[in-house]
């Protein structure tokens, strides 16, 4: 029975690094190694594990064998558990932190935010916080870009490479217009009939919703980054769109905005996910924040047959 080694680290970074990069060559400029290195250290890997692990021969990019793509999830577990360690020791080394960057969705119900920031002020007096509030993908952009600490983003952030989620609640999106405006006379909107108006919709300029549309019916758009000028220019009569049903329940019942009964666009439910950096884990403020919105955010209750945006 064969016994295989025990491989390092530094081995398994080697191997990955190859595999990301597409050659021995590119894994040496990420890593700042020699190519020499870098084969010598797959090849001591091998050796260590009894199986070879890259086809090097009649092709000029090495392709992983059987059993490097057997071993490649658990040589990436391996790595980003040991980041995760190291990360989270830092953490605890560092200690309370100076001051913390917060950015939160501009659709986050401004009633939740407070109630959290009030609670922070009390709970951690000697930290200063840097409230930033954007839009859509920003919020993703911002954490990665290491501009903000912790985010509570939209579902944009879910799957983007380098970053943590974790569910922090939920809000009703519904399509409204001001009681004047063609659909809001409306007794009974006919299918496709948003189509041929105005609709307002939310956008912003980070590099996750470039080119991409979100809930978008209509061909005619006026796109706004301002989610407060949205809301405005639709009690205006300027245009229908798609609201937090929190933001303007005051205006449904004032009436100074109508919800539409639109068969073919009820609206869906937006959820929000906590987010950091994976090689960056939040310290003891950050985490307060994030484990006070997932724990207001678990408490939110969905409508019914609304789909996720």
């Amino acid at each position: 029975m064969s016994n295989p080694g025990t491989p390092t680290l530094d081995q398994l970074r080697i191997f990955l690094a190859i595999v990301d990069a597409g050659s021995f060559a590119a894994a040496g400029r990420r890593l700042n190694r020699a190519v020499s290195v870098i084969s010598y250290g797959i090849a001591n890997l091998e050796a260590q594990l009894g199986l070879t692990l890259f086809e090097r021969e009649g092709t000029r990019k090495p392709q992983l064998t059987v059993a490097g793509r057997a071993l490649l999830a658990e040589a990436r577990a391996i790595s980003l558990g040991i980041d995760g360690l190291r990360a989270k020791v830092k953490g605890i080394l560092d200690g309370l932190e100076a001051e913390v960057d917060l950015a939160v969705d501009v659709m986050l119900p401004s009633e939740r935010l407070g109630k959290v920031l009030r609670a922070f002020a009390v709970e951690f007096p000697t930290v200063q916080l840097r409230l930033h509030v954007e839009a859509l993908g920003a919020i993703t952009a911002m954490v990665l870009d290491r501009r903000a600490i912790v985010g509570i983003s939209g579902p944009l952030a879910a799957g983007v490479e380098g970053v943590e989620c974790i569910a922090a609640g939920s809000i009703p999106m519904v399509p409204v217009a001001a009681p004047d405006h063609p659909l809001g006379r409306m007794e009974r909107i006919p299918p496709g009939a948003g189509r041929d108006h105005t609709q307002l919709v939310l956008t912003d300029r980070s590099r996750f919703t470039e080119g991409r549309d979100y809930s978008v019916m209509s061909p005619k758009t006026w796109r706004l980054a301002d989610l407060g000028a949205t809301h405005a220019l639709l009690r205006e009569g300027i245009g229908w769109g798609n609201m937090p049903l929190p933001m303007i329940e005051p205006d449904l019942v004032a009436g100074t905005l109508v919800r539409l009964a639109m068969p073919d666009h009820p609206g869906g439910t937006y959820r929000f996910a906590g987010v950091w950096r994976r090689d960056t884990p939040p310290g003891p403020a950050a985490s307060w924040l994030l484990e006070q919105f997932v724990e207001l955010g678990s408490k939110d209750a969905e409508l019914a047959g609304m789909i996720d945006l």
